[in-house]
């Protein structure tokens, strides 16, 4: 299931199951995970993680959509 939407002004893409895997993030529910602010893109999840550019305010939405969906 893909979920998609904005939060503090960051964008993000998001794709999680009913049941976490070992794909997931951290074991979680989570495969993918995608976060940008304005054109530039800071975090991505694919199975495995990207890479991770997020500052302060990015690491607070990434915790609050860990919350919500993994």
């Amino acid at each position: 299931m893909w979920g998609q939407g904005t939060s503090n002004g960051y964008e993000y893409w998001v794709k999680h199951y009913p049941e976490g895997s070992e794909y997931g993030i951290n074991g979680g529910r989570v495969s993918k995970l995608s976060i940008r602010k304005g054109d530039k893109e800071l975090y991505n999840y694919d199975r495995g993680l990207d890479f991770n550019n997020l500052d302060a305010d990015g690491k607070a939405v990434y915790k609050d959509l860990l919350k919500r969906y993994n």
